[in-house]
């Protein structure tokens, strides 16, 4: 079998798949309701061996407000199926979406993860919570696992673009 899973953005064929892939990470990632999926779709990406997903990941555009060519993405909902963890898949991914996301001309992507040691391997550089504050306000606010936005373990990175 290749090491290099076939990336692709992802159709509604795949949201059972991606929410099966994101369930097993209850922990590290948030869970997303099938509805949710479906409603983002257009923003996945999706990493098959044959007709297994092995990868997903999301993105998300954060604007600023007045500044719209200092729009920040937030990559979100990255995940490799565990059996195939250690292979580089997750590092395939990340730049596949980055690469996808260039064309849109941000200045930063961003990610709140458990995992610093990977996306500092592609360059994302630890930052304080308070300089994405429009993430905070967009997405952390609603989350149920943590009361405080600014006390969740998560870690804030960011990977400047432009």
């Amino acid at each position: 079998m290749s090491t290099k899973p076939i990336f692709r953005r992802a159709t509604l064929l795949d949201v059972w798949a991606i929410h099966g892939l994101i369930q097993t990470y209850p922990h590290e990632l948030i869970l997303r309701p099938i509805n949710n999926i479906v409603e983002n779709i257009d923003r996945f990406t999706v990493g098959y061996f044959g007709d297994q997903l092995v990868a997903c990941a999301c993105w998300q555009i954060l604007p600023e407000i007045g500044q719209p060519e200092a729009a920040t993405v937030e990559l979100q909902s990255v995940a490799v199926d565990k059996r195939y963890k250690g292979q580089g898949i997750g590092k395939q991914l990340v730049q596949y979406v980055l690469q996808r996301i260039a064309g849109f001309k941000p200045a930063q992507a961003i990610v709140l993860t458990f995992e610093p040691e990977f996306f500092g391997k592609l360059g994302f550089k630890q930052i304080e919570k308070t300089k994405i504050i429009h993430k905070i306000y967009r997405g952390c606010i609603y989350c149920t696992k943590h009361t405080n936005p600014f006390t969740c373990p998560e870690i804030a990175m960011a990977k400047q673009l432009n």
